[in-house]
């Protein structure tokens, strides 16, 4: 059986027309409540991911069925917290930090570099929009004060705009042109969003909650009808949060309440159809245009949905997820032995009651083998075994009392941590 690079995803999904939303392969989901905040794709074939807590990058070259770290945090001096990542091309890249650092790449990630001449210095940049062949915006911070820094040369300089005049956090921005963008955050009076026509030197606003403390947490537009504005509004309790959409470019817009209150992405294919997610939730589907909403069930702590085209989409939560048709089977990839944490033999999938599996040990290891559900949440611990020779052993595990359904089994020995996906029917 042939296994994927780094580890090993068998989803068993039998091949289908039907589009739906699956974790991506090759990349461990995290499993202590962190989450990916944010992925970008210059085309269908190549993007990157940030994984915020543990200030790492990864890239794919296939549309996500493979993907390499490019970099981590013992790569890095310093801690950060990873927010966002934009490219201006295959080689120009940004990322965003809460920690007051931007960094810069120019080799399509595979090194990166701090960016030393941003004055003042911004406190965090919680959102990076890239337009045109070399205009990059930056907007931060969710915990003010609110900035905006801007450069018009690929990132070789920068201007810095202060923005408390308008507003007293921003987390997201979002240009459609060199000159014409939105800014999304809140004000003394709540959620806000905020246009600019001129590259932010004046902003008018286009709409605004009126109930202190909310967020406009993201913000989309439409490539087939830029007219057509969401937002993701992130409330406070005891209110749930919104979807907030325009379809007249903000003139005027409608609320549609969500059935959380920490809603924080957005992504819409089509007028009609999207998604909304937040921290506590996966993805809630709507194919009427938010007037109704229905529980995937799949994904969990999403930040951000990034639409590719009108039958593709990924997103970053507690994995990376990608909206397809196709089945995210590595089925097909060649094994890459060096790399693997553990070597896995003759796991069947999907399941039924019983779950069987072939563990090749190539010397003396602990293992410890645990069940988690889709979301991430812990389950049970399957086996906790001290092997003291090279040898291949079998497990087999009842779980006749689980519902039906996506569960990771989490493996973890001296070479570290890797999981593998099952779907019980």
């Amino acid at each position: 059986m042939k296994t994927c690079k780094l580890l090993l995803l068998l989803f068993g999904m039998t091949i289908s027309a039907q589009s739906s939303w699956q974790p991506v392969p090759n990349i461990v989901p995290n499993l202590n409540g962190q989450r990916f905040d944010d992925v970008y794709f210059l085309n269908n074939s190549t993007g990157w991911a940030a994984n915020g807590y543990y200030a790492a990058v990864y890239k794919t070259t296939d549309g996500g069925l493979t993907w390499t770290e490019q970099l981590n945090e013992n790569n890095l001096s310093g801690s950060y917290y990873f927010r966002n990542i934009e490219f201006l091309n295959e080689s120009i890249g940004f990322i965003g930090t809460l920690n007051g650092t931007v960094f810069k790449t120019i080799d399509g990630g595979i090194n990166w570099t701090e960016i030393e001449n941003i004055s003042p210095n911004p406190n965090a940049i919680c959102g990076l929009s890239t337009i045109g062949t070399s205009t990059i915006y930056g907007c931060g911070a969710y915990f003010s004060p609110a900035h905006i820094i801007k450069s018009t040369d690929s990132g070789d300089t920068w201007t810095f705009i202060d923005m408390s005049s308008y507003a007293d956090a921003l987390v997201e921005i979002l240009f459609t042109d060199e000159n014409t963008g939105y800014v999304a955050g809140k004000n003394e009076d709540g959620a806000l969003i905020l246009k600019t026509t001129d590259g932010g030197l004046t902003w008018t606003a286009l709409y605004n909650s009126n109930i202190p403390g909310e967020y406009i947490w993201k913000i989309q537009t439409l490539e087939q009808n830029p007219d057509f504005i969401v937002g993701a509004l992130q409330s406070v309790a005891p209110y749930n949060g919104k979807l907030i959409k325009s379809t007249d470019g903000g003139t005027n817009w409608l609320e549609f309440e969500a059935t959380e209150t920490d809603i924080q992405a957005v992504g819409f294919l089509s007028e009609t159809h999207g998604w909304l997610g937040g921290h506590t939730t996966g993805f809630y589907e709507t194919q009427d245009g938010g007037e109704t909403w229905t529980n995937l069930n799949v994904g969990n702590n999403l930040n951000r949905i990034y639409i590719i085209d009108e039958s593709t989409a990924f997103a970053a939560g507690t994995t990376i997820y990608k909206y397809t048709s196709e089945s995210l089977t590595t089925s097909d990839l060649e094994l890459d032995t060096t790399s693997q944490h553990i070597q896995i033999k003759n796991l069947k999938n999907p399941v039924e009651d019983h779950i069987e599996i072939t563990i090749d040990f190539k010397s003396d290891d602990n293992i410890l083998i645990e069940l988690y559900d889709i979301n991430g949440k812990f389950i049970s611990q399957l086996a906790r075994d001290v092997i003291d020779h090279a040898t291949e052993k079998n497990y087999s595990f009842n779980i006749s009392e689980l519902a039906v359904g996506a569960y990771f089994i989490n493996f973890h020995n001296n070479s570290g941590r890797s999981a593998v996906k099952i779907i019980k029917i």
